[in-house]
């Protein structure tokens, strides 16, 4: 059952893979899934000619995901942390208000924040593909408040004894004991936001502000659906995330097991 429910999984990469290898004729007159013969990377190579540019949009995506993870990720644990252990007015009540916006869709916002960031001039900027989603989302926010509730009071405690305060007690007690929620955390965030398409093609549809998934479905429409130019681009969107995973995977089973236990 692992193995089938694994070649379910692999199933999609492997076809990308393969047929990035192969040239339009092959696809058009093989298998999906049998080997490239000859194997090209042509389609590779195209990508970052002067006809496609796809440079553009790797180095917009990484900036936007580096811009829009740092924010999440210390905003996230700051408000984690100061719902988790501060002593408050209103701290539950702030809480829960917050985390009751996880039952508003996405894609419900669109059209105001749309309406916000054109009135402010953002359209067509690295602004307004970040500002909207700068700050910690309540995903996050929940997931860290009730790691950090887990642990034993006691530590903190101890720290405040020896005269720490709060950031320190943050930055020396919290932080190095939930390494494998914040690792899973990262990876969840990074993911979300490389694979972000609706947003980025409402607000930014100018090519040079395409980001990976918009430049990659352009090319099913306006070059006629070369489907070995589409998975060359998809796997180049997928290796720094499988990369991401194997360094993190360590991690993540163990925050899976934190979890359960």
């Amino acid at each position: 059952m692992l193995i089938a429910g694994a070649g379910l999984v692999v199933g999609p990469f492997v076809f990308s893979v393969l047929t990035a290898m192969k040239t339009p004729r092959q696809f058009s007159t093989t298998v999906p899934l049998s080997l490239p013969d000859p194997v090209t990377f042509e389609n590779f190579t195209a990508l970052f000619t002067d006809a496609y540019d796809f440079v553009v949009p790797i180095a917009v995506t990484a900036q936007m995901v580096a811009v829009l993870v740092a924010g999440q990720m210390i905003s996230s644990v700051l408000a984690a942390y100061a719902f988790a252990t501060l002593r408050f007015p209103g701290r539950d009540a702030l809480f829960w208000t917050y985390l009751a916006t996880l039952m508003i869709p996405a894609v419900v916002t669109i059209i105001p924040l749309y309406s916000m960031l054109t009135s402010a001039g953002l359209r067509n900027t690295f602004a307004g593909l970040v500002v909207p989603f700068l700050l910690g989302s309540p995903y996050a926010i929940f997931l860290l408040r009730e790691n950090f509730r887990s642990l034993p009071t006691e530590l903190l405690d101890a720290a405040t004894i020896d005269g720490a305060g709060a950031l320190r007690r943050l930055w020396y007690v919290m932080l190095p004991l939930n390494r494998p929620i914040l690792a899973t955390l990262l990876l969840i965030t990074v993911v979300t936001q490389w694979n972000s398409f609706i947003w980025p093609s409402v607000i930014a549809p100018a090519p040079e502000w395409n980001v990976m998934t918009v430049a990659t479905a352009s090319l099913q429409t306006q070059y006629s659906g070369n489907w070995t130019l589409v998975m060359a681009a998809t796997t180049i969107a997928l290796a720094p995330l499988v990369i991401l995973f194997v360094v993190f995977q360590r991690q993540i089973t163990r925050s899976i097991g934190i979890g359960l236990r």
